[in-house]
């Protein structure tokens, strides 16, 4: 059974601990009733990967645990072979004792870009609404954030994440398997990111109430998302799927997205960096055995997704309470 115990008492001694009012409830109840059928056999896995003391460990720089010379053969072979049992792994990468988890997305080149943008995460509470697996968090941790809190109800992301843990070994990087809706008005985190989610939202206006409820005062908000061309008015609400996903509700231009973070109270709105996704960015690797971006992306015309909408751009927003 996945415990909790240690997160509850770290916040019951700091800022966080009004979490406590409604968190254990929520993690309860998930425990009860939505436990994924594999989720048992993935924790035996956790179980079985081999115990060792990183000679180092650097999250600055990436993820990078340890080196090989830490390990022996046999632990390497039986490391690689556990984590592939963790696939698909979607964001990353990760270096743990020499072994290269080449996940599908370079969630460095996202870092990379929006880091020179953001306030110093030094002694900072964070927040990451829909972390996927946490390369973030522990980003986040390595620009000295003091305590990194992520959110993602994905049971495989919080099994690669409590993978990844096993070896930091690092109780200030937290994942929880909660969504947003299950967030009471915490109004305790000094930044909150929420990256590649807001597409996936079917009211994007009441998802972004919902980080605003998390910041403290004067707080930052850090949102990346899907974007099209287009003046403050222009939206696009696509079909059944778009890039093949089915969960796609709202891609608002640059200036839409600017205008609803100021209708919802947002101040010193702006966006700071736009990119249109790289086929070196997200691609099909060994660690995912599905299909990646390019087979989202119409064959004849890479400007447009299979389905004729505008091939994915995103872009980085930043706002303040």
């Amino acid at each position: 059974m996945t415990s909790f115990n240690s997160f509850y008492q770290q916040i019951a001694t700091n800022r966080l601990s009004h979490w406590l009012n409604t968190l254990p409830a929520h993690l309860s109840d998930w425990h009860a009733n939505n436990l994924h059928g594999e989720f048992a056999q993935w924790q035996k896995t956790l179980a079985a990967l081999p115990k060792t003391s990183p000679s180092s460990v650097n999250l600055s720089d990436g993820v990078i645990v340890g080196d090989k010379s830490d390990i022996n053969d046999g632990e390497y072979k039986r490391l690689e072979n556990l984590l592939k049992k963790f696939k698909p792994w979607r964001k990353g990468p990760y270096h743990i004792h020499g072994l290269h988890v080449d996940t599908e997305w370079r969630s460095d080149f996202k870092w990379d870009r929006l880091v020179p943008h953001i306030s110093d995460l030094k002694d900072r509470y964070v927040l990451d609404i829909g972390c996927g697996s946490g390369y973030h968090l522990w980003r986040m941790r390595g620009a000295e954030a003091k305590f990194v809190v992520g959110i993602d109800p994905t049971q495989l992301f919080l099994t690669q994440f409590q993978a990844v843990q096993h070896f930091v070994q690092d109780p200030s990087v937290n994942l929880l398997p909660l969504g947003v809706e299950h967030l009471p008005e915490l109004k305790a985190f000094d930044t909150v990111f929420a990256m590649g989610v807001l597409y996936h939202r079917r009211s994007p206006i009441d998802f972004l109430y919902q980080l605003k409820a998390q910041l403290a005062k004067g707080g930052e908000l850090v949102l990346e998302t899907l974007i099209i061309d287009g003046d403050e008015n222009t939206v696009l609400v696509p079909g059944e799927r778009y890039a093949k996903m089915r969960n796609v509700w709202f891609l608002p231009s640059g200036a839409a997205m600017c205008a609803w973070l100021e209708r919802c109270g947002f101040k010193n709105v702006r966006m700071v960096n736009t990119d249109v996704t790289a086929l070196d960015e997200q691609r099909k690797t060994e660690w995912i055995d599905t299909e990646s971006l390019q087979d989202f992306l119409d064959p004849n015309d890479s400007s447009k997704t299979i389905e004729g909408y505008p091939a994915p751009q995103r872009a980085i927003f930043i706002a303040n309470i």
